[in-house]
């Protein structure tokens, strides 16, 4: 069981996956070793693939009810057990399917088994787990046995640590008894077998989480599991990767194949399309969709990037006039983000037409999406829906292809410099795909996109010229549907208010309100008032998520 103080490790961005049967991935190569990590429904599960991709091995997170045949997809050369919130002996607890353990062991696969994966092992090799009379959570000293482990012969998962290493347990349950051939290498005050291994066989089994950062020499032991146990060669990397994808996608489209997809300026459809342009050249039509409700000088910034300095073949199609009468006097967020993804299709859909036949359909679908829906747990709840083009699917018969499919967004950033990309385009903070519609809450008019633009531009080049920009995970203005009484000169004001919103956080799960320093807020404060006609005072939101999300809307 994971609390939330491990929440900081997690690593995720927000995402619904597509769904969709026919998609083309251009990840993994055969030609790379690979770790296999089965999820038991952990919410942190995919910070082990994090890890482990962080020694330049690559790896992917499937389902723990995978059945045995996914052993023979690519070079399988370990396996890793996630943690989960289940007892493996009460009714409904998850379970590796009937045979899995048997063909992973006649495949010399080498298995770890980390806190419920440790459990899971324990149970269905005849040995005992029982609810922990004491249960831990937090920080707990692990005595290692390095004589046992260093005495079998085989590469240990200890090497390199002293014989004590702080680890982080979260556990309800204990093992009591080891199955047979198995010892123990490692003990806390509260667990007689923290950690355990049969070297013969090469299994090993860990009772905490070595993935996190509350575990100091964590990436040490995956490190020494990943290379020194399992063989893996450390060559994966994202300068390895565009060569491959470029191979990849060629294959896939073919000499004559064509491939439409839309473009915001942002990270991943950025990337997307200078990865997709590099393949296939001027068969990849990109398509900017101006919606009104961009940031200021969005839409001429993104056609002088990727059309006129990286290649890219972009139409930018204004259809702001259509947008914002759509949205006139819609206030529910929720029907917002609707009228703008059934319009955005429309439009997509109008401009397709006239560029002519197209096979494919290109979307930057991150890691993340692909997590959620091959998790043990499943989708998670709708918090609010998600702005892509997967509608355009069924409407104009494409294939959809995914070249980002299976990488984290920290992944994209260095993919994106790989191809030498400019730093503040691959590095810029998220901005929603109903852009500014859910940042202005109430109705949405041109009067109102205009103040916000204005006053978000202001605040952003004031983050940037004192350097916190990059201190933030995402910093933007919200209008308020709210008038405040002010003084300018020697005249009454009633004028609109401004929050700002400064979110310090890595993975967009959880997130604090970041310290910014007074002098900044004060000085972004007196330029809007200042500059921006309409708007006489702002305010600073220091809400964390959760309870509150990032975005107000």
């Amino acid at each position: 069981r994971v609390p939330d103080t491990m929440a900081a490790d997690a690593a995720a961005s927000s995402g619904a996956a597509t769904g969709a049967a026919d998609i083309v991935s251009t990840m993994h190569s055969p030609d790379h070793d690979m770790v296999l990590i089965l999820d038991f429904g952990s919410q942190y599960s995919h910070i082990i693939v994090r890890r482990v991709r962080e020694l330049g091995v690559y790896c992917e997170l499937h389902s723990c009810l995978s059945p045995p045949s996914i052993l023979s997809k690519g070079r399988i050369r370990g396996l890793i057990l996630s943690g989960g919130p289940f007892s493996v002996y009460e009714d409904g607890a998850p379970h590796l399917a009937d045979g899995f353990l048997e063909a992973a062991e006649a495949a010399k696969i080498p298995i770890l088994g980390v806190c419920y994966g440790f459990q899971e092992l324990v149970h269905r090799m005849g040995g005992k787990v029982e609810a922990a009379p004491k249960r831990e959570f937090g920080h707990a000293d692990l005595q290692i046995k390095h004589a046992v482990a260093e005495g079998a012969g085989h590469a240990s998962l200890f090497e390199g640590l002293g014989e004590t290493s702080p680890v982080w347990m979260s556990h309800g349950d204990k093992i009591v008894a080891l199955p047979e051939g198995f010892v123990t290498t490692g003990i806390t005050t509260s667990s007689e077998h923290a950690s355990m291994e049969h070297s013969a066989r090469r299994i090993f089994g860990l009772q905490f989480h070595p993935e996190v950062q509350h575990t100091p020499g964590g990436v040490t032991m995956l490190s020494n599991f990943v290379k020194n146990i399992c063989g893996c060669s450390c060559d994966w990397s994202m300068k390895g990767f565009v060569d491959e994808a470029v191979a990849t996608i060629r294959a896939t489209v073919g000499e004559t194949g064509r491939v439409i997809g839309a473009v915001s300026g942002g990270v991943d459809s950025t990337v997307a399309a200078v990865l997709m342009n590099r393949a296939i050249g001027d068969r990849f039509h990109a398509v900017l969709v101006d919606n009104g409700l961009l940031r200021k000088d969005e839409a001429v910034n993104v056609v002088k990037r990727l059309r006129d300095e990286c290649g890219v073949s972009l139409t930018c199609v204004d259809a702001s006039e259509e947008f914002l009468g759509r949205l006139a006097g819609v206030s529910d967020p929720e029907k917002k983000r609707k009228a703008i993804g059934n319009l955005f299709i429309e439009v997509f859909e109008r401009e397709a037409a006239r560029i002519g036949k197209c096979d494919f359909l290109l979307q930057g679908t991150l890691y993340p999406d692909v997590i959620e829906s091959v998790s043990f747990r499943g989708p998670s709840a709708t918090i609010k829906s998600h702005h892509n083009v997967g509608g355009l699917l069924d409407v104009m018969k494409l294939r959809l292809i995914e070249p980002l499919r299976e990488l984290f967004k920290d992944e994209v950033r260095h993919l994106g410099m790989a191809m030498g990309l400019p730093r503040d385009s691959v590095y810029r903070h998220p901005f929603p795909g109903p852009g500014l519609a859910i940042r202005i809450l109430g109705p949405v008019d041109k009067e109102a996109c205009d103040l916000l633009r204005e006053a978000d531009f202001i605040y952003l080049e004031e983050l940037r010229r004192t350097g916190e920009y990059d201190k933030i995970g995402q910093a933007f203005a919200v209008l308020l549907p709210c008038k405040s009484v002010g003084v300018m000169g020697d005249c009454r004001t009633y004028e609109r208010v401004l929050a700002l919103r400064a979110a310090a956080t890595s993975d967009f799960m959880t997130a604090k309100a970041h310290r910014m320093p007074y002098e900044i807020l004060e000085t972004v404060s007196t330029r809007i008032i200042n500059e921006v006609r309409g708007i006489n005072r702002v305010v600073y939101d220091c809400t964390s998520k959760p309870p509150g999300t990032i975005e107000w809307e």
